[in-house]
């Protein structure tokens, strides 16, 4: 059984205060903190789905090819598979709240600048990918930030809870804000979508802005190199074999997965023959589902089984992409269903890993831990996403649905069998 490394020296004055997830005093006002905090998130969050969505209707309703669309994905995902390290390291080493606050803002400025151009008659895929890139790189550097953040601020009883707001947040934003996105995109035009995300990242900011977050800094990371801190956080997540093979059974799964994305408009528009307003209820769809999934999760606080839960998830999201692959073109009402069905599933994955690598690693490392989490999600899902662009290609796009369900169907049936992974459970 793993023991839980933290180490940090609680002040004799604390010793009958709450304690917060990473064992330091909690605030009185940490549910105030929370609240300021994550309702600019939800503002951006809800921007950022109208805008995104935006931008891959304009590349399928221009282009209607897999490979855009995959080659787009990429270019939103492959910057924070390969930043994110580094950003967890910034995390380790200076103010988290700063670094949320400069990422949000940064966004910010690059959606007004996409708006500008946008309404100057500008629009291209060329700036479109630029776009995406650049929204990338801020969030490698907010997203350890975030994560690393979070156990400092709440107690544990309720850190599973925390982590799966994020997901309840995007489900909620994804329900609407894709229409919400097409409405603008066809009423106002698409600089109008841009300055609301704009919009959205301002108030990101002030929520961040009104909020007291600690700062526990790694002095040992200030004198190392790069390349050391990078190892220390390998070895922090590491030192938990189970955490490990989970985390790299996710990553494959992520890989998996990650096509179906970008590929989901696709499927509406070429198999199903729908337009852009039934490619959103697709989306809004896999939204309820999350919403639903991620309800369920911070109502019943995910029990004691966490890892064993995300093998759950992995077979139910595998059986549903399956389903859909066997679809005939007249079969959009129940690709519907099985995509909330599936985003249920979903929301069963990431909270209950970032709550056992939170268990799991000390907090003056944690940046790094989630560094390194952050970026094998992010390469992973760009790289499933080249893989599965090519095969959608090759073989259809409804075969490769069914191709890609049946393989994370097998990931799920053997994820929870190492003896290590089932005793994180166990502690």
């Amino acid at each position: 059984m793993a023991e839980n490394p933290r180490t940090v020296p609680q002040p004799p004055s604390a010793s009958d205060a709450p304690l917060s997830a990473a064992g330091l005093p909690l605030a009185k006002n940490w549910l105030a903190i929370i609240a300021f905090i994550w309702a600019g998130q939800a503002a951006s969050m809800i921007t950022s789905f109208a805008a995104g969505y935006a931008v891959v209707w304009y590349v399928t309703e221009s282009t209607g090819s897999a490979l855009v669309l995959a080659f787009m994905n990429i270019a939103a995902m492959l910057p924070i598979g390969l930043l994110s390290p580094f950003g967890g390291i910034v995390a380790d080493k200076h103010n988290r709240k700063l670094i949320m606050i400069a990422a949000d803002g940064a966004v910010g400025v690059i959606s007004l600048t996409a708006g500008l151009l946008i309404l100057a008659g500008d629009v291209s895929i060329p700036l479109l990918l630029a776009v995406c890139v650049a929204r990338a790189v801020g969030q490698a550097f907010h997203t350890p930030a975030m994560m690393a953040a979070m156990p400092m601020l709440v107690p544990d009883k309720h850190l599973l809870r925390i982590n799966t707001l994020d997901q309840l947040l995007a489900a909620v934003a994804s329900i609407g804000a894709p229409a919400f996105g097409i409405f603008l995109y066809t009423t106002l035009g698409f600089s109008s979508v841009m300055f609301l995300d704009f919009a959205g990242a301002c108030i990101a900011v002030a929520g961040l802005l009104l909020a007291k977050v600690p700062t526990v800094i790694d002095p040992s990371a200030e004198r190392q190199h790069v390349l050391a801190n990078l190892r220390e956080g390998w070895r922090a997540v590491a030192k938990t074999r189970g955490l490990l093979l989970l985390i790299g059974g996710v990553t494959v799964g992520m890989m998996i997965f990650g096509p179906l994305s970008a590929m989901c408009p696709l499927m509406t528009y070429n198999h199903f023959g729908g337009n852009g307003y039934d490619a959103s209820i697709g989306e809004a769809a896999f939204g309820v589902g999350m919403l639903v999934g991620s309800g369920i999760l911070m109502a019943w606080g995910g029990g004691r089984r966490l890892a064993g839960l995300i093998a759950v998830a992995a077979v139910i999201v595998g059986a549903c992409t399956a389903v859909c692959g066997l679809l005939p073109p007249d079969g959009f009402p129940v690709f519907v269903l099985m995509m909330g069905t599936m985003a249920v599933a979903c929301a069963w994955f990431n909270g209950p890993l970032l709550t056992l690598t939170q268990r799991h690693v000390p907090d003056e490392k944690m940046g790094r831990a989630m560094g390194l989490l952050t970026a094998a999600m992010g390469l992973a899902t760009p790289i499933g996403v080249a893989i599965g662009g090519v095969l959608a290609e090759q073989i259809g796009i409804a075969p490769f649905f069914l191709v890609d369900g049946l393989a994370c169907l097998a990931l799920g049936l053997v994820l929870y069998l190492p003896r290590s992974v089932r005793a994180l459970d166990e502690a």
